[in-house]
């Protein structure tokens, strides 16, 4: 009986593996990661775009700027999700894309003589070594993000989010109501006024009736497919509400396909393609700290996607994480493009369809790839009009805010009252950036990427008041916060 028993506990079926490790069938992972891809291209191109005219390139090399920013995107998030080795990748569903806290340093970059493009790239490399380097110091931070903590900081990561979502469904560039102004070219062209950057005006479109209508089809797509939906139209909700809202912006005549036949067949994205980068030390420093900003929001994203897919975040799995950040802003120098983060829009995403699968990312890291080298996809992709992924956006960065606050919703406020000013505290030094942008315009410009993002305030806030109050969490308790109700999302 011994050895029956002994063969039928050798004989057992292995465990089932997670569902982050899930393999899903092609035709649905390609489905699903194209979604991924869809929510995060508007602002995967942002950075490109902008940092591109502010040096005053020429279209030809800012469209070069976009290219290697998709093609790096999809590298980044390839080592990100599907991980290399044991050093590099969280192997959660991670998308990766360009920064913001990167903008306001690369434009001061950009007015400084003898610096330019390749001086931006040489920091961007120097500051992606310097990542490298400093994630094991990072990693060590876990014990400092209690629920109190990590549920602040998801909270106001969702909030913030929300002002890009309504700016897109408005149908106005991203966090602003104004435009170029059209007439000013013209104006220089027949001598009136002088060379130079054209002022910024009201934009007409912004919260035009057709627009908000638009996006308020989508919306309500979305949710009808999630309410009756089954299976797999239930998981690919967001993507037939952005298909089906371009096809009626279509129709309405609000979409305009000309770039698409314009556009090369297949472009390489090759290295140092502006020429060598330049090392300036300050420059280098500035960056590195622009990336201990991205690290540490970085820890926020992967205890979110821990919440959210019910996976336990260990220290070397954030370590690992964080290695990835730092080595894709080392790729990103050498191909001609920016510092990656995790894009916090796909952290809504995964909530939304409940497809927690890595393989997802992988999927979208590929296309991502593709896009890359093959400029007509990427102009069909950039086609789609901010107000049909504003419908979208408004449920997924929702669902970024909705994570923070039922991770707030298992700390004890009764015998700790304390957390109440950790929570109410950090809340509002978060909200700054987004109630008053020039609160700090009489601080030091090299503070700009810690005083303009909020997430970064939120967290300092937070982890400051936490020590002050409860001290210092062990890292069980830490590790326990990080799987607190993992659950609710599903």
């Amino acid at each position: 009986m011994v050895k029956l028993h002994l063969a039928a506990n050798n004989s057992a079926a292995p465990a089932a593996p997670h569902r982050v490790d899930e393999m899903l069938p092609p035709a649905k992972l390609l489905a699903l990661g194209l979604q991924h891809v869809l929510v995060m291209y508007a602002g995967a191109i942002a950075v490109p775009l902008i940092v591109g005219r502010a040096l005053k390139l020429p279209p030809g090399q800012v469209a070069a700027l976009i290219s290697a920013d998709l093609f790096c995107c999809g590298l980044v998030t390839l080592i990100q999700s599907l991980g290399m080795g044991k050093l590099f990748g969280i192997r959660l569903p991670v998308m990766m894309g360009v920064t913001f806290a990167s903008v306001s340093p690369m434009l001061a970059m950009a007015g400084q003589p003898g610096q330019g493009i390749n001086g931006i790239f040489g920091a961007v490399i120097g500051a992606g070594l310097v990542a490298m380097l400093i994630a094991p110091l990072i990693s060590r931070l876990l014990a400092l993000f209690p629920p109190v903590v990590t549920g602040s900081i998801i909270t106001v990561i969702g909030v913030s989010l929300m002002r890009v979502g309504v700016n897109w469904v408005m149908g106005g560039p991203p966090g602003m109501a104004k435009i170029a102004d059209p007439a000013h070219a013209a104006l220089v062209a027949a001598g009136t006024l002088p060379v130079g950057p054209a002022p910024l005006v009201a934009n007409p479109a912004y919260g035009a009736l057709d627009h908000m209508a638009i996006a308020l089809f989508v919306l309500c797509l979305i949710l009808t497919l999630a309410k009756y939906g089954r299976g797999f139209l239930q998981n690919v909700a967001v993507l037939v509400g952005i298909v089906a809202g371009t096809a009626l912006a279509f129709a309405l005549g609000q979409v305009d396909f000309g770039k698409v036949a314009a556009a090369k067949s297949f472009a390489l994205v090759t290295p140092f393609q502006f020429g060598w980068p330049t090392f300036d030390p300050v420059a280098v420093l500035t960056m590195s700290l622009v990336m201990v900003v991205v690290m540490i929001e970085s820890v926020g994203m992967f205890l979110a996607l821990g919440e959210i897919t019910g996976k336990p975040i260990g220290r070397a799995d954030i370590r690992r994480g964080l290695r990835a950040d730092g080595l894709g802003t080392l790729l990103g120098g050498i191909f001609n493009t920016f510092p990656y983060t995790s894009f916090s829009q796909n952290v809504g995403l995964v909530g939304v369809t409940g497809v927690r699968s890595r393989w997802v990312c992988v999927a979208a890291g590929a296309i991502l790839i593709v896009m890359g080298v093959i400029p007509k996809i990427a102009q069909v992709a950039e086609a789609i009009p901010s107000f049909v992924l504003g419908g979208a956006g408004l449920v997924m960065f929702g669902m970024v805010a909705a994570t923070g606050i039922r991770i707030l919703g298992g700390v004890d406020f009764q015998r700790r009252r304390n957390n109440l000013f950790i929570v109410a505290l950090s809340l509002g030094f978060g909200m700054l950036p987004l109630v008053a942008e020039n609160y700090a315009q009489h601080m030091p410009k090299i503070l700009a990427p810690l005083l303009h993002s909020g997430i970064l305030l939120t967290a300092i806030v937070a982890v400051l008041l936490n020590l002050f109050f409860n001290g210092m969490a062990s890292r069980g308790d830490a590790e326990a916060g990080a799987r607190a109700n993992s659950h609710g999302s599903e």
